[in-house]
């Protein structure tokens, strides 16, 4: 594990090093990642309900990553100093976005969390509980 900042290169590295990932590819190319079919991180193409406040140039960075529950969306979401945060269009889904650009902000450690929650909220549940009991978490 790293204390160093996190960087775009490592979302893709601890994406994909979780069991049973596969990439999918958006139609602008933009990586999804999968595990039994369901996404669990993706990066997200310019939508008009996250835009640039003093420009409002739609974010072309943004990095979707699922949550176990509401509350733990609302954990991160709801510092303002944090880097996470939702707009309207995420209202009720269980993800927090995440500017690419804002990724040294929160550390290795903190990505290889946020990932590996990401997967275990839409990886089956026998293959959460086997995760879990590999890794001393069970």
């Amino acid at each position: 594990m790293s204390p160093r900042p996190a960087a775009v290169g490592d979302v893709h590295d601890l994406a994909a090093a979780m069991p049973h990932v596969t990439v999918v590819h958006g139609k602008s190319g933009n990586a999804v990642y999968q595990v039994g079919g369901k996404s669990f991180v993706f990066f997200r193409t310019p939508r008009p309900d996250a835009r640039d406040p003093a420009t409002g140039e739609k974010y072309d960075d943004v990095i979707v990553f699922w949550v176990g529950s509401p509350e733990e969306k609302d954990a991160l979401v709801r510092d303002d100093t944090s880097p996470y945060f939702t707009t309207p269009h995420f209202d009720g889904h269980p993800s927090v976005l995440l500017r690419a650009s804002r990724l040294h902000e929160i550390s290795r450690d903190e990505l290889a969390e946020l990932v590996s929650d990401a997967w275990l909220a839409q990886a089956s549940k026998r293959r959460g509980e086997q995760w879990l009991a590999e890794h001393g978490l069970l």
